[in-house]
């Protein structure tokens, strides 16, 4: 590793440090609150902090379709190592703000020494791609389960949550259609490009496609390439994405079940929870994401748990709950991607 790669990766480090430090010392309850919600949750937060080891690998599983896509097949690159910047890069996602600014630059600059800059900023790029592609799917989808539900009677609708299930519904194939060209035709050189749109920043985008351009449509047309040659890795990618998401759901259906929310037991009853579990989430990742310019979405996810659930006849103090929790499992993520980021020799 150069001495340049060294300070990045120590860089990135602080970031992600300095990112715990401040949720610390920014939570909305006391450390007595906080203790108090970790021990009633007790036993719970095994499967909680657990489920993530599967989620990871189904990211990374996404993610090496992708790589598979724009190698020879003289070059191979380990699941394991995927894995690990997996979820570094997710624990990096998670503590700098627009997610993304520090996760994905770091992916890129480690794999690139496996298989080049350029095939590294595309594989990067285009998964990044996918995993949105993926949320926006579960916003979709989500609309015709909330749907479905109202049908067996066991959510209700009235005029103003049928005009936010529309607004989610447009958004999402709008969001379809701009990614969907992406795809098509490649988006690095069109990010550039509208970054010079910002107040301030049209000098810079001048000057970095001046000295970069070149470069970027190669990155374009190896991400149009990615998409055309080979479906079938881009569909096994983006059911392993969704896959991810409704397993995530996982978590919050523990925590109902840990509060006695069950929708009256039984199979059928596990089954609604699971159901509420997935529009939990769902809702609350949209809202999340539409405010993702702060650092892990600082009081957005919370409020976004507490509206989904009390949407749903819950109680406002079990989305508190389940908020507090998600976020204690994401500090102690971030702080297990630093630690692999540090330890992990390659």
């Amino acid at each position: 590793m150069t001495w340049t790669k060294k300070r990045l990766t120590n860089l990135f480090f602080c970031i992600g440090v300095i990112a715990v430090v401040v949720m610390l010392l920014t939570f909305d309850v006391s450390f007595v609150e906080l203790w108090e919600n970790l021990v009633h949750a007790g036993y719970w937060l095994i499967p909680i902090l657990g489920v993530w080891l599967f989620i990871y690998a189904l990211n990374a599983l996404a993610w090496q379709c992708i790589i598979k896509g724009n190698i020879s097949q003289d070059e191979h690159v380990s699941f394991w190592r995927i894995y690990r910047l997996t979820i570094i890069g997710y624990a990096l996602n998670y503590a700098t703000p627009v997610g993304g600014l520090g996760g994905e630059p770091y992916r890129i600059m480690e794999l690139s020494k496996d298989i080049g800059k350029q095939r590294a900023t595309s594989s990067v790029i285009f998964y990044a791609m996918m995993h949105f592609y993926a949320h926006f799917w579960l916003w979709f989808t989500s609309i015709f389960l909330y749907l479905a539900l109202v049908l067996i009677g066991d959510l209700t609708i009235d005029i103003t949550v049928g005009i936010v299930l529309s607004c989610i519904g447009a958004f999402c194939l709008l969001a379809f259609y701009v990614l969907t060209k992406g795809y098509r035709n490649g988006v690095a050189v069109r990010l550039v490009r509208w970054a010079g749109k910002i107040p301030g920043m049209k000098g810079w985008s001048v000057r970095f496609m001046e000295a970069h351009g070149e470069a970027l449509q190669r990155v374009d047309d190896q991400i149009a390439a990615l998409h055309k040659q080979d479906k079938r890795a881009f569909y096994n990618a983006l059911v392993l994405e969704y896959l991810s998401r409704i397993v995530q759901s996982s978590e919050i259906l523990f925590m109902l079940l840990l509060f006695g929310v069950d929708c009256g037991g039984g199979f059928s009853g596990i089954l609604l929870t699971c159901c509420h579990s997935i529009l939990i989430l769902s809702f609350t990742t949209l809202f999340a994401n539409i405010i993702g310019f702060l650092p892990m979405q600082l009081g957005v996810q919370e409020g976004g748990f507490v509206l989904s659930i009390a949407a749903l006849g819950l109680t406002a103090a079990l989305g508190i709950f389940v908020s507090i929790i998600c976020r204690f499992r994401e500090i102690i993520w971030i702080l297990i991607g630093m630690l692999m980021m540090k330890i992990t020799k390659e």
